[in-house]
């Protein structure tokens, strides 16, 4: 797959024609990957994509060959420290905020929490699941 640097605007997934811009703002993310889904069955990522460009808090990345309807979700690095509201978790797919269409809605799991269900320490515990095959993902629209 070629990648390219892509640019920081707009956010989202947006389709121009050629190929597929992502832009994700995170102030506090220290990496980020892009998460391409084959169907919304998949239980896993056919693609993880390391956003490695990031302007003024943007992280992006630019897909020739990507098209409308494909399937995606962000796995996001950073702190996790529940206590001051940072709670990153790169086990966890999250979908895009910016999105312009639902793929595929949540599943329930345990694994959708980014803490342990039942641990003592309760939301303040670390979940290391993967939550791929339950999490809810954004699909590229073309606009026209």
């Amino acid at each position: 797959m070629r990648i390219f640097p892509g640019a920081p605007y707009p956010l989202g997934a947006t389709w121009d024609g050629l190929g597929v811009n992502f832009g994700l703002f995170s102030e506090f993310a220290t990496a980020v990957e892009l998460c391409l889904f084959d169907s919304p069955d998949a239980v896993r990522e056919s693609h993880r994509i390391p956003l490695t460009e990031h302007t003024d808090m943007v992280w992006h990345v630019y897909l020739p060959d990507v098209r409308p309807g494909q399937l995606y979700g962000y796995r996001v690095h950073g702190p996790y420290e529940p206590r001051q509201g940072q709670r990153f978790n790169p086990h966890k797919v999250v979908m895009d905020p910016y999105a312009k269409a639902v793929g595929r809605i949540s599943r329930w799991g345990d694994e959708m929490f980014g803490y342990r269900i039942g641990d003592a320490a309760e939301d303040l515990s670390f979940d290391d699941r993967d939550n791929a095959a339950f999490a809810p993902l954004a699909a590229v629209i073309d606009p026209a």
